[in-house]
């Protein structure tokens, strides 16, 4: 183990508003924190006590840079501070915290990253979660901002999607290297022979259903069908939006980690209709994790998230966009129930713990020069 640094995470993304990237940025300051590392956040809105507690982290160890302002992006809102009081802050934080490395998400977003980027004096490790390769503002990004790109000493993907997308419209060749999960115990009833639940089998989706990249509307189209097989279905939804007035179908609404991982763990199938522009599909594995089955559309983060080392499936891929193949892939999942199948995705699942993701991200850390010493590189502009 190296000597503990002082390691500076900045996210773009609101706390205030939890996602994947968010949850990443906390689950690996968690991680790091446990080597003995010191580690600080920097980002918009505040994370709740809660989830600070979930990720092992004290209250002091997160800096707010204030509100964000939600903007469109990549088919969702993305909610970012920027601005010159948001430079101001990131300035000021840095020259508190003094850190020995700095990791941005998301750098080239125009957010606090962006100014953390322009303002660090010391190794800059990025990690890239877009996977939207036909959003020509990257392209425009790299043209105006040739200069600043170069600043980032080593860059991570979180998937081969979002490595191309790097690579194509930034001109970088980052590691992949996933994004991580805290993995529980393995769940006592993958080789189980009954529903869940009982009496009939429980399907669950997870994510803000009014966003229609998230595939909610295949996913109403194709329990029809379903039904018709499988009887007393029961459906439950997870996530922020409109509930509709459908028959037999439970939303839940917004649910922290702890309750969803509970949801999950009360699921036969998770179902992941998604239509386009994932980077990677966080919750599959968490699904795993929870042991349910998985069918999800096959979008090429989907498809690389669900195969093992050893080049198989772990989970069910229907046609993207096709409330048909997605019934006829869940009907199928259902009425051929495989505890080998399901022990084959919690073990999958196990390579995606922070205990190996953590890992792979300190490599690429010590790449830059991170654990050398007291000395703190300068960065030659």
């Amino acid at each position: 183990m190296t000597a503990p640094s002082t390691i500076g995470l900045i996210c773009p993304y609101s706390f205030s508003a939890p996602g994947g990237v968010q949850n990443h940025v906390l689950g690996l300051a968690g991680w790091l924190s446990g080597q003995g590392h010191r580690v600080q956040v920097l980002g918009p809105g505040r994370p709740t006590a809660a989830m600070l507690q979930a990720a092992g982290l004290r209250p002091e160890q997160y800096t707010s840079t204030g509100t964000a302002v939600p903007l469109r992006y990549n088919g969702s809102v993305a909610r970012l501070s920027f601005g010159p009081l948001a430079a101001a802050r990131v300035r000021a934080w840095l020259r508190r915290v003094q850190p020995d490395i700095v990791h941005l998400h998301e750098p080239i977003t125009p957010s606090i990253a962006l100014f953390a980027l322009w303002q660090a004096r010391c190794p800059v490790v990025a990690t890239f979660h877009t996977a939207t390769s036909a959003d020509s503002r990257l392209s425009a990004a790299r043209r105006h901002l040739r200069r600043t790109i170069g600043r980032v000493d080593a860059g991570i993907a979180v998937s081969p999607a979002a490595h191309e997308v790097a690579r194509r419209h930034l001109g970088l060749d980052p590691v992949i290297i996933g994004n991580g999960i805290s993995l529980g115990a393995r769940p006592d009833d993958l080789d189980r022979t009954w529903w869940r639940g009982s009496p009939g089998p429980r399907i669950t989706f997870v994510g803000r259903y009014d966003e229609p990249r998230k595939g909610f509307e295949v996913l109403t189209q194709a329990l029809p069908l379903i039904r018709h097989r499988v009887p007393h279905l029961e459906v439950c939804v997870v996530g922020e939006g409109t509930p509709r007035a459908l028959p037999s179908i439970r939303f839940l609404g917004y649910v922290d980690d702890r309750e969803r991982d509970e949801v999950l763990g009360a699921s036969d199938v998770y179902v992941a209709p998604h239509t386009g522009r994932e980077s990677f599909g966080i919750v599959l594995l968490e699904a795993l994790a929870a042991g349910a089955d998985v069918v999800a559309s096959d979008l090429p983060a989907f498809r690389d998230v669900l195969i093992d080392d050893h080049q198989d499936l772990v989970g069910t891929l229907a046609t993207t966009g096709d409330p048909y193949s997605l019934a006829e892939q869940v009907i199928r999942v259902l009425e051929n129930p495989s505890p080998a199948r399901r022990a084959a995705g919690w073990e999958h699942a196990m390579t995606y713990d922070w205990s190996v993701i953590g890992q792979e991200v300190a490599g690429v850390y010590a790449s830059v020069g991170w654990g050398r010493g007291p000395q703190r590189p300068t960065r030659q502009r």
